[in-house]
């Protein structure tokens, strides 16, 4: 089987504010997602698919295309969501899907599902490459979003996102000089970033707000100092609490940490942002948070 590799995403500026144009810096992580692809001329218009979570299996399907029917699974539900973007697929490519082969596809998933990650986008941007089509398009009528996450999965690097008024990105170099001091803790469950976005779309904002944060993300790309840097992701985290209405990270679970907790992405699991001070295992570790990593251990820069 032929293989692609798309990485996951940490979303270090912006969060909720990515949807509206703030402009976002995201950096790719080490572990991502795989896909692998067999097909054969035989006439039988059907796929094979296999979804594994860390080389183990939990999603199995087969599908008759020329029907768009299920015809096994273990999952219904994930097997609906493949159909349909597979459907997708189909919609967008000028030859998957369109000449009755037999398609046997497999992922798999190297992140437990809890992280955050992008397994979702992950999967949109192998499917996109392996189909030759726009990655962007696809996860727009498939899931929905920013579409910061495609860019760092099609990149394979650290991106400047903005999603309004059209969708623009370039690469950029982010290798701060204080990078071994930052370290990345997981806050033991997934935050629906559905679900968030939701709640802040209920919410009225300002240009001058989306421009904030985007000023921002221009101040922490420029960073050479940690002291700098923490300050202006603290500015940020007071920002967005202040517009939500809700309690920062720092404030909900480390409110006596010496340093900077940010959080990254929807607000209330996933991964945060912090730094090292003395004691700090302990202290995470303390309070229940065993996952902790520093930048070489997670960031793929």
């Amino acid at each position: 089987m032929s293989g692609i590799f798309s990485p996951g995403k940490l979303m270090l500026t912006s969060e909720y504010f990515a949807i509206d144009g703030a402009l976002v810096l995201a950096v790719p992580t080490k572990l991502g997602q795989e896909f692998f692809f067999e097909e054969n001329d035989d006439e039988r218009s059907l796929i094979f698919w296999e979804a594994h979570h860390q080389n183990k299996l939990w999603l199995k399907a087969v599908i008759d295309y020329k029907n768009w029917q299920i015809l096994e699974t273990n999952l219904l539900s994930g097997a609906e969501f493949i159909l349909k973007t597979l459907k997708n697929v189909q919609q967008l490519s000028e030859t998957k899907f369109r000449h009755h082969f037999t398609y046997h596809l497999k992922t798999n998933l190297q992140f437990p599902a809890d992280y955050g990650l992008g397994s979702s986008s992950t999967l949109m941007n192998n499917l996109a490459e392996w189909a030759d089509v726009d990655p962007f398009h696809l996860n727009s009528i498939s899931l929905g979003g920013s579409g910061y996450d495609i860019a760092v999965a099609k990149e394979k690097s650290a991106v400047l996102f903005q999603s309004q008024p059209q969708i623009s990105y370039k690469k950029v170099d982010f290798n701060p000089p204080f990078k071994n001091e930052l370290i990345f803790i997981h806050l033991n469950q997934k935050q629906d970033s559905r679900e968030g976005i939701r709640f802040y779309k209920s919410k009225q904002k300002s240009q001058i707000l989306i421009d904030e944060f985007s000023d921002i993300t221009k101040k922490v790309l420029l960073c050479s100092e940690l002291e700098n840097f923490s300050q202006l992701l603290v500015t940020h985290e007071q920002k967005i609490s202040e517009f939500l209405e809700i309690s920062t990270v720092k404030d909900t679970f480390f409110p006596d940490c010496p340093v900077f907790v940010k959080s990254l992405g929807a607000w209330g699991g996933d991964f945060v942002m912090s730094a090292k001070f003395q004691g700090y295992h302990d202290y995470f570790w303390g309070k229940g948070f065993n996952t902790v990593f520093e930048w070489s251990d997670i960031i793929n820069l």
